[in-house]
């Protein structure tokens, strides 16, 4: 039998065979503490019975299940050989009848990289702590099952667990003689099913509601996290998002929440940020604060909090057939986080950052050779976990905030309101959505989704504006593009606004007219007439996906007055603008970073300012000079340190600021001012120096060779935690140190010891920008190495150092030379590594024309 990597057709001929009836499964997950004594993985006892009927009496099919080993194995009360049956990944499966009961008594293994059961040993206390992460296809890793998201069924699951533990799962428990015993689910996928045991602290509310009917809802409400969190934990404020999600969903959905209880767990080494499990879902414990933070942060929580209650319809009662469909339930809940975030919250901006920052990760993915439509071609399990990326996530989201904008809110949502009825426990696929919004708009969905779910690719759009002799505008074009490798030219909905300066010095919009933008150039007729602007915006509002450009007038206006622009959306649009011109080598990478020195200071927005700090580090980092980086990061480390002083005191703008010039800290003065905030030497007015902040002040003087090895163990023995254990991982391996690169080689790369959130700071503290000397041996090191450790690890654990190792701070032609040899003489690689490869080969090369640009620059 082929193995785990489970393909499409594979997938729809056993889909087409078998219908599953019900699960009951039993774990016992008394081993989880105590001595492990043995040679081999940790394991607990798993034991799944599963009824299923076949429609072809006499054929053969498979189950799956990732296992050490199989202890006993029955198919209609009939014994199975393991040894002959099981493969460590499926279980054959013959003469079926027309009526199965198959009875599967495993031992799977406890997990170390966020993929199946994952064990958590919290280093403050010695509490072991356990959680279930799935999607796309790891359930198979603790119970027996067809792995697959058409083959739903309802799940009864029984778990034992060590004596002062609680556990939760999709429906509500109870415990009796040690055994916790859970509700029979719906019919729900295997991907998300969920259990989650171990002491957590844990906190509980409820939702109540009157329904249309009259009728009441009642929902029982959970929050928990690890008990070293627990002083951390606002769990009022997941509250209070959670409960006005209930109301901003029942009242626009029409379909009561199906699942009973709604808990959420915040996990600890965790992959994701978070993920939808019904009744049960989990998140990153990063969200909880252990510091002071920005609103942005608040946002960001409330925003995946959001996103993963709408999968509760979108995804969990109504769920794609296959993965092709992923963007039914990802595009969509990525937009319903935010239209509920500004619906329902005190996050009313909340477009701001879908436009600023949400959609900045859509269109690098979509400029990258892997892009992709929305409606995806996966054929496998190892295309799926690649596919949850920013088309399928942030462009799909886009787009539909598009659509909205092409057949209106209304229709929208009464569409969505029929897809839950007439699907609800089902599966889909894109004709079943386009059926319902033709039928609530009336327009013809087919050529929409031709134009923008079926092709791949990233419009520009500019403006073209003639003057006549009056001065006034006598026409107002605008111009489509495409690149060469996606040339499809879409239908645009699209708000045009002109700007000018006010008596006053701010820069005003004046004029605005919604069009449609359709083909190579567009008139726009209503803005004929009007006075000359400063600045034309051609995607006002952002109601479309694009990246817009400006005529030579507008960027003129842009480079002395960007800071006097009055709205803060149409400010995050232009920044955005500027960021792509910048990353397609149309703008300088110094003249980026200028216009984040001048006006950055006066961001309102403060997600919009922790952007733009990412923008300018990247612009630095990535597309700068080689000859005149050293300089513009010292320019570029002053400005901040400006900043910091001049934020008002305890601001979160302020806060902002000294983040971001610790991570530019490059001179001694700027070491000494670190040094001095971490021992109360120094001050800053306002600004306190959390056990947070002081990690993010140790970073930056441990890979400059400030901190040693003896500072960062101190600072653990004050923050002996496992945040702090992550920490100190990361500062360690961040120390400009051959011997300490090679160390951090060796625990990524030639062992598996570390766990996945160990691996990931091991990986971050490594690949420093201010180390590229030290670096250059490993390039080679990577290219021999990452085949391996793709087919000798987990695929998560594979993506973390596929890409997080490759070698972006040798940015040379050499470098680009050596990814393409490599892409040469391993056209036969999995196409999962390719396309990782690949994709970081263009990064690289957009890197390099950057610097291009940015020394074309340096002459002027």
């Amino acid at each position: 039998m082929p193995g785990e990597n489970l393909t499409r057709e594979e997938a729809r001929e056993r889909a087409a065979l078998l219908s599953v009836d019900g699960y009951e499964v039993s774990l016992d997950l008394r081993s989880a503490v105590g001595e492990h004594s043995g040679g081999g993985p940790r394991t607990f006892r798993s034991v799944t019975t599963v009824r299923f009927r076949c429609a072809e009496p006499g054929a053969s099919s498979f189950a799956d299940l990732i296992a050490p080993s199989v202890t006993a194995l029955s198919l209609n009360g009939r014994d199975l050989d393991p040894g002959r049956v099981f493969d460590g990944s499926r279980i054959l499966l013959e003469d079926l009848a027309a009526d199965n009961e198959l009875v599967v008594d495993a031992q799977c293994a406890y997990s170390r990289t966020g993929e199946g059961m994952h064990r958590f040993v919290d280093p403050e206390d010695g509490e072991v702590y356990l959680y279930t992460q799935y999607e796309p296809a790891d359930s198979r890793r603790v119970f027996a099952n067809f792995e697959q998201p058409d083959l739903k069924a309802p799940y009864r699951f029984e778990v034992r667990a060590p004596e002062g533990w609680t556990v939760w799962s999709n429906g509500a428990g109870e415990s009796a003689d040690g055994v916790w015993r859970f509700a029979e689910t719906k019919p729900i996928s295997t991907y998300i099913t969920c259990v989650v045991a171990g002491p957590y602290h844990y906190v509980t509310d409820s939702y109540k509601r009157v329904l249309g009917d009259g009728t009441r809802l009642e929902i029982p409400l959970g929050a928990m996290c690890r008990k070293g969190l627990a002083p951390h934990f606002d769990a009022d404020d997941v509250f209070l998002v959670t409960k006005q999600g209930l109301d901003f969903f029942h009242d626009h959905f029409d379909y009561p929440y199906p699942f009973g209880k709604y808990d959420q767990a915040f996990v600890p080494e965790y992959n994701l940020g978070a993920m939808e499990n019904p009744g049960m879902v989990t998140f990153r414990e990063e969200f909880i604060f252990r510091g002071k933070v920005t609103r942005a942060s608040y946002e960001g929580r409330a925003n995946v909090i959001l996103h993963e209650m709408a999968h509760m319809w979108f995804g969990d009662l109504v769920t794609m057939e296959w993965w092709d469909d992923l963007w039914l339930k990802e595009s969509f809940a990525d937009f319903m986080g935010a239209f509920s975030l500004v619906g329902a919250t005190r996050f009313t901006d909340g477009w701001i950052t879908f436009a600023n920052r949400r959609k900045a990760w859509a269109y690098r993915a979509d400029q990258l050779p892997s892009t992709h439509p929305i409606t995806a071609d996966i054929r496998d399990l190892q295309d799926a976990k690649l596919n949850f990326d920013g088309i399928t996530y942030a462009k799909g989201a886009s787009v539909l905030k598009q659509l909205v904008a092409y057949v209106g809110q209304d229709a929208f949502l009464e569409g969505a309101r029929r897809y839950f009825k007439r699907h609800a426990y089902g599966n889909t696929r894109l004709g079943d959505l386009l059926s319902v919004l033709e039928e609530t708009s009336g327009r013809d969905m087919a050529a929409w989704s031709r134009a923008w779910l079926q092709t791949a690719g990233v419009n520009s759009l500019t403006p073209q504006v003639l003057l006549g002799a009056d001065g006034r505008i006598d026409e107002l074009t605008v111009l489509q593009e495409a690149a060469e490798s996606h040339p499809e030219l879409r239908p645009h909905r699209v708000a045009v606004g002109l700007y000018r300066r006010t008596d006053s010095g701010t820069l005003e919009r004046y004029a605005q007219a919604e069009t449609d933008v359709d083909g190579a150039r567009t008139v726009v007729a209503e803005l004929a007439g009007a006075d000359a602007p400063e600045l034309v915006l051609v995607n006002d509002d952002d109601l479309t996906y694009c990246k817009t450009r400006f005529d030579d007038t507008s960027l003129a206006a842009l480079r002395e007055h960007l800071g006097a622009l009055t709205d803060p959306l149409a400010r995050a649009l232009c920044w955005s603008a500027l960021w792509n011109m910048t990353r397609d080598a149309l703008l300088p990478a110094r003249d980026f970073v200028d216009l984040v020195l001048r006006f950055a200071g006066r961001e309102s927005d403060i997600g919009v300012l922790q952007m733009l700090h990412a923008w300018a580090e990247s612009a630095l980092v990535h597309y700068a000079a080689p000859a005149g980086r050293a300089e513009l990061g010292v320019e570029l480390a002053r400005g901040a340190r400006r900043e910091l002083h001049d934020a008002e005191p305890g601001s979160e703008h302020q806060l902002a600021w000294a983040r971001f010039f610790a991570r530019l800290a490059a001179e001694p003065a700027d070491f000494d001012l670190l040094t001095g905030l971490l021992d109360g030497t120094s001050a800053v007015e306002g600004l306190a120096v959390d056990q947070e902040l002081r990690w993010a002040f140790l970073e930056p003087l441990a890979a400059h060779g400030v901190a040693d090895e003896k500072v960062l163990d101190a600072e653990l023995a004050r923050d002996d935690t496992a945040s702090g254990k992550r920490h100190q991982v990361r500062c360690l391996a961040a120390r400009p140190s051959a011997a300490v690169k090679a160390q951090c080689w060796a625990q990524v790369v030639e062992s598996d010891a570390l766990s996945n959130a160990l691996v990931e700071a091991t990986i971050s503290g490594f690949a420093q920008s201010s180390q590229r000397e030290l670096l250059a041996p490993y390039t080679e090191k990577y290219f021999a190495a990452i085949e391996r450790v793709w087919t000798g690890r987990s695929i998560q654990i594979g993506m973390d150092v596929v890409r997080g190792l490759f070698p972006s701070h040798q940015d040379s032609q050499e470098t680009l030379d050596a990814t393409d040899a490599w892409l040469t003489s391993h056209e036969d690689a999995a196409p999962a590594l390719r396309r990782l490869v690949l994709e970081s080969r263009d990064d690289l090369a957009r890197a390099l024309r950057g610097q291009a640009c940015d020394e074309a620059a340096a002459g002027r």
